[in-house]
């Protein structure tokens, strides 16, 4: 098999990939690829053959307080912002349903797909869901570094304050916020999220939970990847984990030169012969701490098909991996909110 006369016919689609705030170099042009630059831009994207990526507007855990509550919002409405602005013209569009993200990659555009960062993001405010849904974000990754009014995280913060856990898993709001998701369409994203809690969420949810850059934490023993326990639960609610390309949760102690496509593959293969292929896909994190010797930008992605090919996997599987698995998801998650 031809792996990059393969990779270019794919709907590459990357689930989560940060973007540069408040500035940076603008996503139309070609950056540098150095520290100066981004990882992902327009012509990175259409180098490497990646059709669509999944742009987080990422908030940090600030105070649990209404000002901190407030400044969230704020910097999270503006991101989205920014990231819909990246659709302003035909070679790229914004597509926050699975059929127009098919859609753009039948016509040849390259596929925006907003997305918040941490449910900080909301405060406690429910409605602030459906203000981010307006603006076509299609997840809501519960936490980030830090627990919040939601969840606990995966990595307490002390320097906030936190201790191990607060809320024991889901807070009640977090439960709330899980319904709400459903409701509006919006998948729950467990990345970065403690195990109680992910495994709430995952028990909780109507519709299947993912975690969109996350590594296997039997690979590699950090506390941010997913354990098998965990990996199990994706498996039984019908969800996925996408593998994410930041170093050190690859390999124990990665650095960027010492992770390789290789290293990368083998997540795919554990979760594949644990879980199955339906529940696995790619993602880089991108401009977020991703990128390793072999695919450090997005101008690399078809470093990925060629190595899928070389162990075996079959055209269908890599189009699954690449994303017809998450587009399954979004379309759960659509037909969920349209039966209410």
């Amino acid at each position: 098999m031809d792996a990059a006369a393969l990779h270019a016919t794919l709907l590459a689609l990357d689930t989560h990939i940060d973007i540069p705030w408040p500035s940076g170099p603008d996503f139309f042009a070609d950056s540098p690829r150095d520290q100066t630059g981004r990882r992902v831009d327009l012509p990175k994207m259409r180098a490497g053959g990646m059709k669509a990526g999944c742009f987080a507007a990422y908030v940090p855990q600030g105070p649990r307080t209404p000002d901190g509550w407030g400044a969230a919002s704020t910097r999270a409405l503006a991101m989205l912002d920014a990231i819909n602005a990246m659709g302003r013209d035909g070679s790229a569009r914004v597509a926050s349903t699975a059929d127009a993200i098919e859609a753009a990659h039948r016509d040849g555009a390259t596929a925006i797909i907003p997305a918040v960062e941490n449910g900080h993001a909301m405060g406690e405010d429910l409605g602030l869901l459906g203000a981010f849904r307006a603006k076509g974000a299609r997840y809501l990754t519960l936490t980030h570094n830090g627990h919040n009014a939601l969840a606990d995280s995966s990595n307490p913060r002390k320097d906030l304050g936190d201790a191990e856990t607060l809320h024991g898993g889901l807070s009640e709001l977090g439960r709330e916020a899980v319904g709400e998701l459903n409701r509006l369409g919006m998948l729950v994203d467990i990345s970065h999220v403690s195990k109680q809690a992910a495994l709430q969420a995952a028990m909780l949810s109507r519709t299947p939970v993912l975690a969109t850059h996350s590594c296997v934490r039997a690979l590699c023993d950090v506390p941010r990847n997913v354990d098998d326990l965990m990996l199990d639960a994706l498996r039984d609610c019908e969800g996925m984990v996408n593998i994410t390309a930041v170093p050190s949760f690859v390999r124990p102690g990665g650095r960027g030169d010492g992770v390789t496509v290789s290293d990368y593959v083998d997540h795919i293969d554990y979760v594949v012969k644990r879980c199955g292929l339906a529940h696995v896909g790619i993602s880089s994190d991108f401009d977020g701490g991703g990128g390793f010797s072999g695919w450090r930008d997005a101008s690399e992605s078809g470093n990925l098909t060629a190595e899928l090919v070389r162990r075996g996997y079959g055209a269908a599987e890599i189009a699954a991996l690449w994303g017809g698995n998450f587009l399954r998801l979004l379309r759960r998650a659509e037909e969920a909110a349209d039966a209410g």
